[in-house]
């Protein structure tokens, strides 16, 4: 979670064009992900800052009130329930394929295994003996193994001293759980983190650089082949099943697999923190954009384990 300071002007032009059209927009369809005629639906708000949407097997999107420590589910049928609460300030989340939600745990800089029932396993919780920065976004592989964003965001909340950790980077946890290490520190400020359905690719967004790079992943978690994929950090972030990639801050912007801007999505908020595919078919993208969850109908399907 990034809380900007400011609104940018086609944000706040976003806004006004929202309220002119009664509340919905219609959008373009020149990149031909979206769905014909699908417009950009508010589907709850009232939330003090909304964050890590993610979608069970099912389709069900469950998403987090950060400031207000609950993880929400908005059902396949459209009906929303409070999930988790306390949910020790979850941020971002991630489905494994056991149907275990990973939540980074911002209140006490941890990184959580939430079965389906609610029973929580606090899975990391430092690093060499000293306190993590933060957990901030997660994606969890095939094998069962994890890579989280670790970013420094002072919280208000928080009963620590100053970060103790040298530096903002990318940790992989071995899929037995025992061996948690770092795969990336050469980030100014790591936040969105993504892979590709087959485990082999990994997307990692530096937020503090505005730039979003594409590594190769190695059978021990190790990241090969930086490449540099995008001239755009972000908050959030997910892949549809043509490999494109969404990114958010100032609504969705989505890149096609060569990195190349295919779309953009105008979302009514002063920030867009995160996405996900969600619903039935996978075929909704269910946005979270500071105090509300937005969703728009898609072509395009969610990439698997998205």
């Amino acid at each position: 979670m990034r809380m900007p300071t400011t609104k940018m002007f086609m944000q706040v032009l976003a806004c006004l064009l929202w309220l002119a059209t009664g509340g919905s927009m219609a959008l373009a369809d020149e990149s031909g992900i979206i769905a014909p005629g699908a417009q950009l639906e508010k589907l709850a708000g009232g939330f003090e800052f909304t964050e890590g949407p993610a979608s069970d097997a099912a389709g069900n999107v469950f998403f987090t009130d950060q400031p207000n420590d609950r993880i929400l589910k908005w059902s396949v049928d459209g009906k929303l329930s409070t999930f988790l609460q306390p949910s020790g300030r979850a941020n971002g989340m991630c489905f494994d394929a056991k149907g275990n939600l990973w939540a980074c745990a911002d209140d006490k800089n941890e990184l959580w295994r939430i079965s389906p029932k609610g029973e929580v396993t606090v899975v990391v919780k430092d690093y060499g003996g000293k306190l993590l920065n933060g957990p901030n976004d997660v994606w969890v592989l095939p094998n069962g193994g994890a890579y989280f964003t670790d970013p420094f965001y002072k919280r208000d909340y928080w009963k620590r001293g100053p970060a103790e950790q040298e530096m903002q980077a990318v940790y992989y946890l071995s899929p037995n759980g025992k061996k948690l290490t770092r795969v990336a520190d050469d980030l100014q400020q790591p936040n969105g983190i993504v892979g590709t359905p087959d485990g082999k690719t990994l997307y990692v967004a530096d937020i503090g650089a505005g730039k979003t790079y594409r590594y190769t992943v190695q059978p021990d978690g190790a990241l090969r082949d930086k490449h540099l994929f995008c001239e755009m950090g972000s908050d959030g972030m997910t892949l549809d099943e043509q490999g494109n990639l969404y990114l958010t801050g100032q609504g969705v912007t989505v890149f096609d697999k060569t990195g190349k801007q295919i779309e953009k999505i105008a979302v009514p908020e002063g920030w867009t923190s995160n996405v996900c595919f969600g619903g039935k078919e996978r075929r909704t993208l269910f946005i979270t954009a500071s105090k509300s969850l937005y969703g728009l109908s898609m072509r395009v399907k969610g990439a698997t384990g998205q």
